[in-house]
């Protein structure tokens, strides 16, 4: 598989044991940005009211509004990006570039025109999507309050996938890109582009055992929209490649850790040293398999083995950790994904306390990147906030 000596870091507390993948920050390898497209003299349809994007009063005054309004493809709604990452439009022969008002960068920051200056809040980046993105704050062009009447002003507002509609931008008008539909049995993922994720897997990590093991979990990638199950997907699997070496390792590689709280009243009478790390999240501590168990139907406190020898039930522990734990994290990583929170805070939810906020850069880098190969894959964009 071309892959470097793995190396297996204890999580303490939260029970989710994971391998360290191949430090792709020392290889030179960096996290892609998202793909920009051009545009030039073009309207800006926005995807939830129908109308464009549009100068309030076609005036080329300084810190003159950014609203919707009905296309005309009037001067004042056609807009140019540049080699300096700006939108511009030019109206009486003068050009403006957008920007965020007074260089503010919170949510509901309104965007105006403003003279070129280069500035961080005059760059935008158009994404595969359709989204525009303002570099200094990292949040998307939307309209406020997602109010689809004529005349609403433009602001900035976290990044949502599209916000409904509201923070999409077609370019005259081109329909923004939607990923197909499902295969038929309902999984967004097919067995074909399952095996291309994971082309030299262990075969016990099977297709059909993943199929089956989403049926105790129904709200699994078919939650949302199109894109969002395919983000979900993708979001659960890059963390399953990272965890075990592209689905390679069924179990943690050091099995000499005492992974038994004692101050538990159900023990481990499995024995001390038998709660080791198993399955795609590598699911280790006693009451982990306790509260798995219980939550599955399957004695996992009494035979955590079944975990690696059952591909239904390791799937099950990790779809059960994915949508019901919080771990280190504030939320689920179900609930980060459906609810556009971005696939960082999946690495929060997993491994936040090792590996977030500046504490192992590297091993963030590795998700993402395995994130952005499947999500490649499925033919949908990875969305904002990639990181933790």
């Amino acid at each position: 598989m071309g892959r470097t000596t793995l190396r297996h870091v204890h999580r303490g507390r939260y029970g989710i044991a994971t391998i360290a993948a191949v430090a792709l920050v020392a290889a030179g390898i960096v996290i892609a940005a998202p793909a920009e497209a051009a545009f030039s003299g073009t309207t800006l349809v926005n995807g939830r009211s129908g109308s464009c994007l549009d100068v309030r009063g076609a005036t080329n005054a300084p810190g003159a509004a950014v609203q919707i309004a009905a296309c005309t493809g009037a001067e004042s709604q056609r807009f140019t990006t540049t080699a300096a990452s700006e939108v511009r439009v030019t109206i009486g022969g003068v050009a403006r570039c957008l920007d965020a008002s007074g260089g503010g960068t919170g949510n509901g920051n309104a965007v105006i025109i403003w003279t070129c200056q280069g500035s961080g809040n005059q760059r935008w980046t158009h994404n595969a999507n359709n989204s525009i993105t303002n570099t200094k704050s990292g949040r998307c062009l939307d309209i406020n309050a997602s109010n689809p009447a004529s005349g609403t002003s433009a602001v900035l507002w976290d990044c949502k996938n599209g916000g409904n509609g509201s923070q999409t931008w077609a370019p005259n008008g081109t329909p923004t890109p939607q990923p197909p539909p499902p295969p038929a049995g309902g999984f967004v993922v097919s067995e074909a582009q399952f095996n291309q994720m994971f082309p030299g897997r262990n075969p016990f990590y099977t297709y059909a055992g993943l199929v089956n093991a989403m049926t105790k979990f129904p709200q699994f990638a078919t939650t949302g929209g199109a894109t969002i199950q395919r983000q979900e997907a993708a979001a659960f699997l890059a963390n399953a490649d990272h965890e075990t070496g592209g689905l390679v390792f069924i179990t943690e590689i050091n099995k000499s850790n005492d992974l038994c709280d004692e101050t538990q009243s159900f023990g481990c009478p499995a024995g001390t040293f038998a709660y080791y790390g198993r399955g795609p999240i590598q699911l280790s501590w006693n009451f982990n398999y306790n509260a798995a168990g219980i939550a599955l139907g399957q004695p996992l406190l009494t035979n955590p083995f079944l975990v690696e020898q059952n591909a239904s039930i390791a799937w099950q522990t990790g779809l059960w950790y994915w949508m019901t734990q919080n771990g280190p994290g504030t939320m689920t990583a179900h609930n980060a994904m459906v609810n556009s929170r971005g696939f960082g805070e999946t690495i929060r939810s997993i491994n936040g306390s090792l590996e977030c906020n500046g504490g192992n850069p590297a091993q963030v880098a590795s998700r993402v990147a395995a994130y952005q190969r499947i999500t490649a894959i499925l033919g949908v964009t990875p969305g904002a906030n990639l990181t933790c």
